[in-house]
């Protein structure tokens, strides 16, 4: 019965649209009888002469003119109406079959001509915002993957030929052979339309020659008329189609070069990956791609201007003879300015983009290491080094900015000066008379002159950084890459035999350093081994790791890998997605397999807790999970990739001990029972169950056998087990109460009363519980809708450049004013006989020169206007993001910040200036052309009113859809620069996963994303401009019929010339405005975007100058906690659920508790990275909850999870305020077991480290942390899990370090090694955001209490090791 119903419906709607139809066919039929009407009308008045009537007759031509446009629209449209009742006619049963692919593949002829195939877009877009799902998709010819098969084919071709030949730039080359066919064609059209435009002159020329003329002869007047709208036409067409055609070639170049960086970036070599910061490849893709887009357009101005200049020259002596040649000399002498313009433009081009690229390297940095940053209260600091590289960046930018005002100045000073010196010329040589002819004709020359003289300098400007990106990329594209056998990467040789095999391998990272990395590596694996690694920090465990995956560079040696490799990373490296997105990997989902590899991994219990379970989104690097469940996730993902070989780097540094615990044995000696495990790890007590050990020293394998054949040779070894057994010493004097059968008990936890939640865990169904909260990472936020002049206004307001904008618009209107008089001088001068030509020329002169004094005062007011905003914005933005709170970097991409920092601000600083000058200039040009033209032959308004409303009407038509087009595109680049971001953060683990081709699908599909918008920008906007052209090619037709039409003498031949002169340009100004307004709207969305930012909420002030604390504060370090509720946003989960405690001053405390129990977000509300919803914390009785931040955050110490060091020396990593002397640095360098290493460096405290600390091992960059707090010496100190990267000895000297150091002060451990706090003077126990434990170790482990459950966990997974020894030792006492 429903199916029946539908149906019934379904033909009623089709009988409903078939009306629909039938109307507007009788409607169109209804426009012919108009038609007829109005030609009626017009017979009689011609029949009639009726005086009164005349001007109704324009009335009537403008009738006839609008229904054949009606007309015309009903042909354009009959063949889509004929199908959409032919598809009435299908079966109403039939699918439809949708496709979202652009109508350009399907579109007619003349619809390609006026780009009417993009009609049904634009009439969305009028009707409601636009959104991504409603644009359209690439035909296939301009998808990027074409794009980047045809380039790659060439530049493999040219990096052949040019073997011998390293001067070339291949990427250049490459380019031209790939996209030089469809651009000849592009020549073509911008040849006849330089051709076309040189003809308005001569047109100008026979009109007034007409109008001299004694008789009327109409044949010849509309036979000229008619040549006119010829050329006007095809112009437009020509100029339409080479504008849309350059930026669609364009957008392929840029495509093909985004995805060729992007794949280059897969198979960089190691040492290549130094010398190309994360930083500067984002910069490869987000500035040199982007601008490399442009490069087609701007190629083919640089040579239709010069073209254009010969020819008008050529007229010019056509016209005016040996007159001309005085001209050529300002022209000369302009010519010849612009070259060394363009080379001091080139040199601070060049100069600006360095500076750039450093201030964005360095941003880049600090955005990934925000929260050291916080936590050091160094914001000031880093704020200042952003704002020195700024000041740096902006010397730059000022002096181009002032360069281009002058070039700016001599371009609006030619059509002042030359015109003067030719009309000169023509009186001293008598080589043409001066009247209107001649006149008229050499001013509308020189105007056309006009454009390629200001273009040539902005296309050499713009050749000169295409330049520079070439380079770029060349030096990019043609670096270091993998040995390459197998695809990516890796140096190796299938074998069967061995699961891996390196025979004498010797490797080393820095070419430029001494001694190998590794040193004579000889090593067998057998298939289903699980191998140990261990050593001191800085041995070379994890650079074996890297030997195997292929990815240090070998000096000697083989190595043969047998199979598939999964690889986890010593620093987790997490994707911004999904949980389960991050363990799939672009595998496809199989159920069992999955929640099998989230069981051994105990990731279960988390992915319960989690708002939205699997599908939770993580969000940049990983940042609002725990260390622990970042490292459980990639262990996941390594498990479910079901791989032969396991490289694992230190996995368990991040867990607590039941965790590893769990891993160890449910993971890698379950899961992975038939595969082979090659394990670096610090945890000793692991060592007994692994088949072979490798003890590492100084790059060398110095031992290799069972657990038992170690301990009897001794040395390295030794020495690692003795610490280990040192700290389990410290455990047993904590323990010496207890009996032997509560020590059982512990030992054996599995057979008492069971802490052991994750096989608990394993039962349970993964699922998200709960009510859904938001995700972390929300939506980018964009503006909707017309936001009218608001921006305008906020970017001159903002930077208080309103009395600038006015002196510069006075100066304006003054030069508009005085270029107007001076051709209105020389029309009307002409015709009177009294004036002579000294007196004409002169008069003229006065008056240009006088408008070029105010052009100059004008080009230097918009470029001080453009600098002082550009200032202003980014000291607001720079300031705004230091000051945000933790949870927006949590949130928020680093990419999405970077886009503002970059292109962005790019567009404020050199886009906007340039086009807010010029709008405001050709809009007050254009009304100024139309009152000329009204004032010779006022009937034109008839025309160029409606024409000039409707070309409005049209350009609010269009913005509607590009506003929106526009804000989707600054939306769609950030993910395509964070998509590279985060593959150069984590390329090893891509390309050791065999993820690269994935990866790189990925990719495509972003950057299409991306080009698609770029695509249907374009293609709009050549839309309206077509339409406001046919406009306002009208007004000047009718000016021009007018001129014909009306009686000789009517109108002077002088009027005729200046009324014409003026006409030719109004199409040429109105498309210039429409272009850069439409431009200009697209580019203030940048101060937008950037405004966003500016408005984020900040986090408290630094200083609260009511409630500073005393300098001595705290001069004891007690710290009471008072029912502290945290959530990280308003209506979330409370996170920390009423924690109270005391920590004595001078005490040791340790927190222990699971991964994700909240010891980490008790850290951040000490140090106030987050803000307690309820309760306060007090330091020594003073409530730091009302206090600045940075007089809380500097009086405490923290060594984080995370080790964090910055690009520059040792020196400044360790005191980046340099407020220390050299000796107290070796000092603590001595303390931190440090000094040995870097007094070995030729550099000493001067010696470099690398971005984000690549050069120095995760337990080194540890170190160096452990380092700062040792010369900061402050009363409480945190140590965040700040010894899980480093092996037990180092653990045990440091330990030892803080217990002397640090005698007198707090110190809070949150550590997952229970002997690390097992000799604090009390233990918190943190269960899901409670204190469920709060007491001193001896009374709680003597108790059923968690701790000593997690004591006993801990001493289970080392009861292989020492659980008979202690055992026996407590059966003796």
């Amino acid at each position: 019965m429903v199916h029946i119903v539908s149906y019934g419906k379904l033909v009623k709607d089709r009988e409903t649209a078939l009306l629909q139809k039938d109307q507007t066919i009788q409607a169109h039929k209804m426009t012919y009888f108009g038609i007829s009407i109005a030609l009626n009308i017009e017979i009689m008045f011609k029949e009639h002469t009726v005086e009164l009537f005349e001007m109704v007759q324009w009335l009537v031509h403008f009738l006839l003119l609008f229904c054949s446009f009606q007309n015309l629209g009903c042909f354009v449209t009959f063949r889509s109406i004929q199908e959409d009742i032919a598809s009435l006619s299908e079966p109403l049963i039939a699918q439809k079959v949708e496709t979202t692919q652009t109508q350009l593949g399907r579109a007619t002829l003349l619809s390609k001509l006026t780009f009417s195939w993009v009609n049904s877009l634009l009439r969305l877009g009028y009707s409601k915002p636009l959104a991504v799902e409603d644009i359209p998709s690439l035909l296939p010819e301009d998808e990027a993957n074409l794009a980047y098969r045809d380039f790659m084919h060439a530049w493999e071709s040219v990096v052949r030929e040019s073997s011998n030949n390293n001067n070339k730039n291949l990427v250049l080359w490459s380019v031209a052979r790939t996209f030089s066919k469809e651009n000849l064609l592009l020549a073509f059209y911008a040849l006849v339309r330089s051709i076309c435009m040189i003809i308005s002159p001569l047109i100008l020329y026979s009109f007034v020659n007409y109008s001299n003329s004694a008789e009327a002869d109409l044949k010849e007047g509309f036979s000229i008329l008619g040549f006119m709208i010829l050329s006007k036409v095809v112009e437009s067409l020509c100029q339409r189609h080479y504008g849309f055609g350059s930026r669609r070639s364009g957008m392929k170049i840029r495509s093909a070069l985004m995805v060729a960086v992007y794949q280059k970036l897969l198979k960089l070599s190691s040492s290549a990956r130094t010398r190309h910061s994360t930083g500067e490849v984002v910069n490869y893709i987000a500035v040199d791609a982007y601008r490399l887009g442009e490069f087609p357009w701007w190629f083919h101005v640089a040579w239709t201007s010069a073209v254009q200049l010969v020819l008008s020259i050529v007229l010019l002596f056509s016209i005016v003879g040996a007159g001309a040649l005085p001209g050529l000399i300002p022209l000369l002498i302009c010519g010849l300015l612009n070259v060394p313009f363009a080379k001091i433009i080139q040199s601070c081009q060049s100069q600006f983009m360095m500076a750039q690229d450093e201030r964005l390297r360095s941003t880049s940095e600090i955005l990934n290491s925000m929260k050291i940053i916080k936590l050091q209260s160094w914001e000031e600091k880093f704020k200042n080094i952003v704002l020195s590289l700024r000041a740096k960046e902006f010397k730059w930018l000022s002096k181009v900015q002032m360069i281009k005002a002058n070039g700016g100045f001599l371009y609006w000073m030619n059509p002042t000066i030359v015109p003067t010196v030719v009309f000169l010329g023509c009186a001293l040589f008598n080589s043409a008379p001066l009247n209107a002819g001649t006149i008229f004709t050499v001013i509308t020359t020189l105007r056309i002159m006009g454009e390629p003289v200001r273009l040539i300098p902005e296309a050499l400007s713009i050749m000169i950084q295409v330049k520079v990106s070439f380079d770029r990329l060349n030096t990019f594209l043609l670096d270091e890459e993998l040995d390459s056998i197998n695809g990516y990467g890796r140096s190796i040789k299938h074998t069967s035999v061995n699961a891996v095999e390196i025979q004498e391998g010797n490797f080393i990272w820095d070419h430029k350093s001494m001694s190998p990395t590794l040193r004579e590596v000889k090593l067998e694996i057998k298939w289903g081994q699980k191998i140990a690694v261990c050593g001191p920090v800085g041995a070379g465990k994890s650079s074996l790791l890297y030997a195997v995956l292929g990815e240090i560079p070998k000096i000697s040696g083989t190595v043969n890998v047998g199979g598939t490799i999964a690889y986890v990373s010593q620093t987790s490296w997490i994707q911004s997605g999904t949980v389960r997105d991050n363990i799939l990997f672009g595998k496809p989902m199989n159920k069992t397999r999955y929640e099998s590899a989230t069981k051994v991994c105990a990731l279960d219990m988390d992915i319960n807790d989690f708002s939205h379970g699997d599908l939770t989104e993580i969000g940049q690097r990983g940042i609002n999970m725990s260390g622990g469940q970042r490292q459980r996730i990639q262990l996941a993902r390594a498990v479910y990739n079901d791989a032969d070989i396991y490289l694992l780097d230190d996995p368990f540094s991040a867990v607590d001990a039941q965790t590893a615990a769990i891993l160890f044995h449910d993971c890698v000696m379950t899961a992975l029972r038939e595969k082979t495990v090659i394990l670096v790890t610090h945890q000793v007590e692991f060592l007994s169950e692994v088949d072979t050990i490798l003890v590492m020293e100084d790059g060398k394998v110095t031992q290799s056998g069972s657990y038992e054949d170690l301990q009897s040779t001794g040395t390295a070894f030794e020495q690692l087990v003795s610490a280990h057994k040192a700290a389990l010493t410290g455990l047993d004097r904590k323990n010496e109460n207890n009996s032997y059968y509560d020590i059982e008990a512990m030992v054996h936890p599995e057979e008492s009363q069971s802490f052991n939640l994750t096989k608990n865990q394993s039962e349970q169904v993964i699922s998200s519980k709960g009510q859904l909260g938001p995700q972390l990472t929300q939506e980018e936020e964009k503006e909707i809708g017309d936001i009218g002049w608001k921006q305008f206004w906020d970017y001159i307001s903002f930077s208080r450049g309103s009395f600038l904008l006015c002196l510069t618009m006075l100066a304006q209107f003054a030069f508009i004013a005085l270029q107007t008089a001076s051709t209105y001088w020389l029309a009307l001068a002409i015709e009177i006989p009294e004036v002579t030509s000294g007196i004409l020329i002169g008069v003229y002169a006065s008056f240009s020169f006088l408008s070029a004094i105010f052009i100059y005062i004008r080009s230097f007011l918009a470029a001080y206007l453009g600098l002082k905003a550009s200032e202003a914005f980014f000291s607001s933005f720079t300031s705004a993001i230091f000051n945000a709170p933790m949870l927006f970097f949590d949130s928020t991409p680093v990419g999405r910040i970077l886009t503002r920092a970059s292109s962005d601000l790019s567009v404020l600083d050199l886009d906007i200036p340039y086009s807010l000058t010029l709008v405001s200039f050709v809009a007050a040009e254009i009304l100024v052309t139309i009152c000329v033209m009204a004032s010779v032959t006022w009937q034109v308004l008839i025309i160029a009113v409606p024409a000039t409303v409707t070309s409005i009407y049209i350009q609010e038509y269009y913005l509607a859809s590009s506003r929106e087009l526009m804000r989707i595109n600054g939306t769609t680049k950030a993910p395509v620069v964070n998509y590279a971001a985060e593959t150069s953060l984590g390329v090893v683990t891509v390309r050791a996963l065999n993820m690269v081709n994935r990866f790189f699908n990925n990719y495509l599909k972003l950057v299409d994303m991306d080009a698609t918008l770029f695509f249907h920008s374009n293609v709009t906007m050549e839309w309206s401009i077509l339409r406001i052209e046919i406009l306002q090619n009208l007004t000047v037709f009718t000016a021009a019929l007018l001129l014909i039409l009306l009686p000789k003498g009517y109108v002077s031949s002088g009027l005729v010339g200046l009324s014409l002169s003026y006409a030719l340009t109004l199409k040429e100004s109105q498309v210039f405005w429409s272009r850069m307004f439409s431009m200009l709207s697209n580019q203030i969305i940048s101060v937008e975007r950037i405004k966003q930012f500016i408005h984020i909420p900040a986090e408290p002030p630094a200083i609260v100058e009511d409630y500073r604390p005393p300098s001595s504060w705290p001069s004891k370090g007690r710290i009471d906690v008072r029912s502290v509720e945290i959530r990280y946003r308003p209506n979330a989960q409370l996170v920390l659920k009423g924690i109270n405690c005391t920590i004595i001053e001078g005490s040791k405390v340790g927190v222990v508790g699971r991964t994700g129990s909240g010891k980490t977000t008790l850290i951040s509300a000490l140090f106030r990275l987050v803000e307690p919803s309820r309760g306060d914390i007090l330091i020594d009785g003073i409530n730091i909850c009302l206090m600045g931040l940075k007089d809380l955050r500097m009086k405490l110490s923290i060594i984080p999870q995370e080790p964090t060091l910055f690009k520059g020396s040792i020196k400044t990593n360790l005191d980046p305020l340099g407020i220390y002397e050299d000796d107290e640095i070796w000092k603590a360098l001595e303390k931190c077991q440090l000094k040995e290493t870097i007094s070995k460096l030729p550099g000493l405290l001067d010696s470099s480290v690398s971005d984000e600390g690549g050069n120095w091992s995760l337990g080194q960059r540890q170190l160096f942390c452990l380092g700062r707090v040792l010369l900061k010496r402050n009363k409480i100190l945190v140590l965040d899990e700040a010894t899980a990267s480093i092996d037990s000895a180092t653990d045990v000297i440091l330990q030892q370090v803080i217990r002397k150091e640090f005698a007198e002060c707090t110190v809070i451990t949150v550590a997952h090694r229970v002997p690390t706090v097992i000799d604090s003077d009390m233990v918190m126990v943190l269960s899901y955001g409670k204190l469920v434990e709060y007491d001193e170790p001896s009374k709680l482990i003597g108790t059923n209490s968690w701790f000593s459950k997690l004591v006993a966990e801990y001493w289970s997974s080392c009861r292989k090791n020492s659980s008979a020894n202690i055992s026996r030792k407590y059966i003796e006492q």
